[in-house]
């Protein structure tokens, strides 16, 4: 795991420490029914759809696939490049899933590996190998909305998109899919440094899939829109697009990630997902 216990806390007289946790207890069994309270039944609502969404998702373990992501300029001038992907589900509370991405064409860029370790109250942990420095580099929080190789992709798009990092508010109804009605959740991120103010999703009522979400960006503005197609179902319960359209507004540029060859419960372990792990994915 990453160095996120570097800074230990001293430790505090036992009988004060019991005290303190006794108080803090009694304080958050009070406060429970105000932020209950606080919350509208169109955000209740919202986080009920999120929550199951992620829920129908629990349990995959892991899974590989292969992957092609078609960049396509304004002009419509295109460029490919083959991937690999692999998963590994987190079963912590705190944590999400551990995301690693590997470039195996063309060869100038043969190697580059982006590795992501998604939390929930903590800022995600990515680390990016490039092949021709021979060097592994941290991405920084600041830098999590600027696009991943060129990409409509932004590095936060690529972790796993835990309930608990977003606000959630049940707008409406509307069709989507193929016939289908769709919730629409607006979900806002509440962890630092995002690219985006707000999302809006839309979630079929029969599956609780994703076909759409919106991205405004920081000046409010609708930035870019990501379509989901092709869906698939997997060991008799996950279901996933095997295509995935990502469609920026502002600069006429768009980015396509299509999924060959998903298989889950392949036996990836922790040990897969090391920053040492980047250096031997090529």
């Amino acid at each position: 795991m990453p160095d996120r216990n570097a800074n230990q806390t001293q430790p505090i007289n036992r009988r004060r420490s019991g005290r303190l946790l006794s108080w803090s207890c009694l304080l958050l069994v009070a406060l429970l029914p105000l932020a209950a309270a606080a919350q509208s039944p169109e955000e209740e609502k919202g986080l009920e759809i999120s929550m199951e969404a992620d829920r129908r998702d629990l349990g995959f373990g892991d899974s590989a696939a292969s992957m092609e992501m078609i960049l396509k300029n304004a002009s419509g001038q295109t460029s490919t490049r083959q991937l690999r992907l692999n998963t590994l589900e987190v079963p912590d509370e705190g944590d999400g899933d551990k995301i690693l991405s590997v470039i195996e064409s063309p060869p100038d860029v043969r190697g580059t590996a982006l590795l992501t370790y998604t939390h929930v109250n903590e800022p995600d942990d990515q680390w990016l190998y490039l092949p021709a420095l021979k060097r592994v580099k941290r991405i920084s929080s600041a830098n999590k909305s600027g696009p991943f190789l060129g990409s409509e992709f932004a590095y936060e798009d690529l972790a796993s998109q835990e309930v608990a990092k977003y606000t959630h508010r049940y707008v409406g109804d509307e069709p989507c899919g193929d016939g289908l009605q769709c919730f629409v959740i607006e979900r806002m991120p509440v962890y630092k440094d995002s690219g985006y103010t707000r999302q809006l999703s839309w979630i079929d009522h029969d599956e609780y899939r994703f076909w759409k979400i919106d991205f405004y960006d920081r000046k409010n503005d609708l930035l870019k829109t990501l379509t989901f197609s092709d869906y698939r179902q997997y060991l008799d319960q996950y279901w996933r697009a095997l295509i995935l359209d990502m469609h920026n507004h502002q600069t006429g540029k768009s980015t396509r990630l299509s999924y060959t060859d998903l298989q889950f419960r392949v036996g990836l372990t922790e040990a897969d997902f090391t920053r040492n792990a980047l250096r031997r994915s090529r």
